[in-house]
């Protein structure tokens, strides 16, 4: 049986995610990622953010355990801006056609010893939600699970 190499398995699942409406990016590192995350909330939210706002932001959705963190990206940030508040929202539950739907991959994040690069990265409105690890057919599907481990302990 022939196998695919797995370049070639990333580029067929971001052609077919392409063909349905997701925007293909670049992004090379985290810091593209963040600048990325930046610049689709202020999108999404239709709101130019300062560095200190957006600073605010990342802070309060970095807290807490993986059911906090997912029910803050569900709820509104209450953002106070000199006096007057703005809701920024993160994902639109309701109308979801309306968030900004991304595909990246092979992003690199280097910690420590470790070179991490993420095979395809799927993001909702600039948050890195989806991290699919491919291998090849043949291979363990245990690597890929390790591989996932690994890359959780270091983020």
């Amino acid at each position: 049986m022939a196998h695919q190499p797995e370049a070639v398995l990333e580029k067929n699942l971001i052609e077919r995610l392409s063909s349905n409406g997701y925007s293909r990016i670049i992004l090379k590192d985290i810091n593209d990622l963040e600048n990325n995350f930046k610049k689709q909330l202020e999108k999404h939210n239709k709101v130019n953010l300062t560095d200190d706002e957006y600073k605010r932001i990342r802070n309060h959705l970095d807290g807490g355990s993986q059911f906090v963190k997912s029910k803050k990206l569900r709820d509104k940030y209450e953002l106070n801006r000199n006096g007057s508040v703005v809701y920024i929202e993160f994902i639109d539950t309701v109308n979801w056609c309306k968030n900004i739907f991304q595909v990246t991959n092979q992003i690199t994040n280097r910690e420590g010893r470790y070179i991490n690069r993420y095979d395809v990265t799927i993001l909702i409105n600039g948050l890195p939600l989806v991290q699919i690890e491919l291998k090849r057919r043949g291979m363990e599907i245990k690597e890929a699970f390790n591989q996932i481990v690994r890359y959780k302990k270091i983020l």
